[in-house]
Parts: structure tokens; sequence; C-alpha cells
């Protein structure tokens, strides 16, 4: 009975983990990007798909010149590199644990370097762009941190490709045709993937709200989730 009973909570919060975690981050990264993008000229530190447009853009055309989204799709694929190059094969929760405790650190910097020296009137210059580059990186991490210590768990930064998943398997859902397994295993995707785009739309409406009152003193709201996060035992 005793054995019952601790695998049931060993479940529980695995669970609790796989499933709210990514919500968690999923409400992060979007206000994340929504106060960059609002308070660094345009800047996505977890959409890098945008930032990717403006880099092909000023290279073919010579427009687009802000540094930071030009310098935010290298910064991107550097840190993912080297936490991979780190992390890979390592213990699954420590990876976890650390990686939270990194990215927490890098918002707290954002946060702290922005209300410092913000508000940043030409994000082109040196401040700005560190600023910046620091919400790109944290963002980073959590993208390897999903890969890494979450598998199996939706995009907690790439929204097109949850809802594309959310969509097929939604439809597969409703018509009923497919086999018992094919079933179960779209109905779990579903449980995953939509509190993930759910948290996504409120993390950037609630900063939106925030950044109109605050300017970058609304990073409280993404940090002060990661920080009771990190505190929580069952990660």
């Amino acid at each position: 009975m005793e054995a019952k009973s601790s695998a049931s909570i060993s479940a529980l919060m695995s669970d609790h983990v796989v499933w709210l975690l990514p919500v968690v981050l999923s409400t992060m990264a979007g206000a994340v990007d929504v106060i960059g993008f609002l308070t660094l000229g345009g800047l996505f530190t977890a959409h890098i798909t945008g930032n990717l447009v403006i880099v092909v853009a000023h290279y073919l055309t010579g427009r687009f010149g802000q540094i930071g989204p030009l310098l935010s799709v290298p910064m991107f694929i550097t840190v993912l590199g080297v936490v991979t190059s780190i992390f890979a094969n390592k213990q699954t929760r420590l990876t976890r644990r650390i990686l939270l405790v990194l990215q927490a650190l890098l918002l707290a910097a954002f946060l702290w370097l922005g209300v410092e020296f913000g508000p940043f009137a030409n994000p082109d210059a040196g401040t700005g762009i560190v600023v910046g580059m620091l919400g790109v990186a944290a963002m980073a991490i959590q993208n390897a941190l999903i890969r890494l210590a979450l598998p199996g768990s939706p995009s907690t930064a790439v929204m097109t490709t949850n809802t594309t998943q959310l969509a097929v398997d939604l439809a597969m859902v409703i018509r009923r045709r497919d086999d018992p397994d094919q079933l179960a295993r779209s109905r779990h995707r579903v449980y995953l993937i939509f509190p993930s785009i759910a948290g996504f739309v409120v993390g950037c409406a609630a900063a939106a709200f925030l950044e109109v009152d605050y300017g970058l003193k609304a990073l409280w709201f993404p940090v002060a989730l990661g920080e009771h996060w990190r505190d929580h035992p069952t990660t």
C-alpha cells in the first residue's frame, strides 16, 4: 500500500512538471517577447523567426539595420550550442534545475540593467544592445531546457508549431476515425499543447498592459514567475 502511494505521488509530481512547467515558461516567453519588442525597438527575444526575417531582409536590401535583431540570431544559436554541448546526456532533473537557475539569473540581469539604464531612446546604443542580448540568451536557455530536460513537451516560445499541431490533433479527436492508440496520443498532445498556447497569450496580454505603465519594470512579471517555479520542490 505504501509503495502504491509513493508511486502515485511520484506520478503526480512528474505530471506537475511535464504539464505545468511548460505553461509557466510559455507565459514567461510571451511576456518577455512583448516587453522586449515594445521597449527595445522591435527586438524579438523569444520569437527568433522574426529576427531572422530582419537579418535576411537586411542582407538582401540593406534596410532594417537595427543592431539588436541582427545580433540576436547568432547570440541565440551560440547560447543554444554552448548549453547543449555542456548538458547533453546529463541527468534530466539536474539539468532542468541548473538551466532554470541560469535563466532566472539572466532575466534578473535583463530587468536590473533595463530599469537602471532605460528607457532606451536609441535601442542600437551599447547598453540597449547588451540588455536585449540578455533577454535573447535567457530565451535561448529556455528553448534548450525544453529540448534537453523536458522531452516530449510542447514548445514554449514557437507558437506556430504548437498551433499547427493542436489543430491537427483536434481534428483527429473530433472525427474519431483513427485507432484508439492514435486518438489517445492526440488527446494527450491537446492536453499538453493548449495550456502552453493559452499561457503564451496570457503572458503577452499581461505584459502589454504592464509595459504601458511600467516600461521595462514590467519584467518583474516574468522574473517573479521564474523565481516562484525555481523554488518549487518538484523541479
